[in-house]
């Protein structure tokens, strides 16, 4: 590698940290429904997140609404929907594919519903 290319790989990683890019999480656990309220949630090595009515502990901020689905045991993902909930009880759909951070402001919990349900 030459300078020029260190010199620019050096000030790339400088330029992530001055973006808030964590390198080491602050700590070990975080609950997301207890810190829902909070404008910046920290980084953690793992998060403790609500869906439905259980409590499942994950390894990675980043996870996908399939992911969740199949961690709630709710399998085929296909046949659910899975539902982010936010601090003051709204809530929004979260496709399949749809990658979710579990550190956003407001997050608390997730709620599943079946794509089979009839009214009546």
């Amino acid at each position: 590698m030459n300078d020029e290319h260190l010199a620019r790989v050096q000030g790339d990683e400088a330029a992530d940290a001055g973006a808030g890019v964590e390198l080491e999480p602050e700590i070990d656990e975080l609950d997301i429904e207890e810190s829902a309220g909070l404008d910046r949630k920290p980084s953690a090595r793992r998060y403790r997140i609500r869906i439905d009515r259980e409590h499942y502990v994950v390894q990675s901020a980043l996870i996908t609404g399939q992911a969740l689905l199949v961690l709630a045991k709710k399998v085929p993902a296909e046949r659910f929907m899975i539902f982010q909930v936010f601090h003051g009880g709204h809530s929004i759909e979260i496709a399949l594919g749809q990658t979710v951070d579990l550190r956003d402001p407001g997050v608390e919990k997730f709620r599943t519903l079946s794509r089979d349900q009839t009214e009546g």
